[in-house]
């Protein structure tokens, strides 16, 4: 891989400093992952439940160990108020797709008592630097239908349509 000077642990201004995510960091994610479970339960009840979490503890505790699915956590004041969950999505050899590696975005959050201060931008731009140094083609995600604010967030960071998931609805 390419050697370069790590950028992550670098304070910034505000006293704000991304980093690697750490065990320590659980309780606090676990906490943010309810504040994004809220915003989807409130989008589609139909699919998903209020209170609950995309992850388990147990669960973060082995992404947050795993180098194919870096976390990062944007800290303020010694408090972490987002993170940003991503994955490496590589493609099988010798089939359809080249070889281009993307950084999927499978979440980023911020505190919902800490929006609107550049929390959710330092964290797309340390992703965003993060995917460059690891020779990434691309950064993709997902945002469901009805969450303008989030669309209007990635598009505001550059974001543009890959390709649409469509449903229709049985019952």
């Amino acid at each position: 891989g390419k050697t370069a000077p790590l950028f992550y642990d670098i304070p910034l201004k505000n006293k704000k400093m991304i980093r690697n995510a750490q065990k320590e960091d659980i309780p606090s994610i676990l906490s943010l992952l309810v504040q994004v479970g809220e915003v989807h339960h409130k989008l589609r009840p139909d699919l998903f439940r209020s209170g609950k979490t995309k992850y388990s503890a147990a669960q973060l505790e082995e992404i947050v160990a795993d180098p194919e699915r870096p976390v990062f956590v944007c800290e303020e004041d010694e408090k972490v108020v987002g993170h940003a969950f991503c994955e490496f999505i590589r493609p099988s050899p010798g089939g359809i797709l080249t070889d281009a590696v993307t950084l999927y975005v499978d979440d980023i959050c911020v505190d919902e008592k800490c929006r609107g201060r550049g929390v959710g931008k330092l964290l797309f731009e340390h992703v965003r630097a993060f995917a460059v140094l690891k020779g990434c083609h691309n950064l993709t995600l997902n945002v469901w239908a009805g969450n303008d604010a989030a669309l209007k967030f990635y598009e505001k960071c550059g974001f543009v349509p890959q390709k649409t998931g469509m449903e229709f609805l049985i019952d």
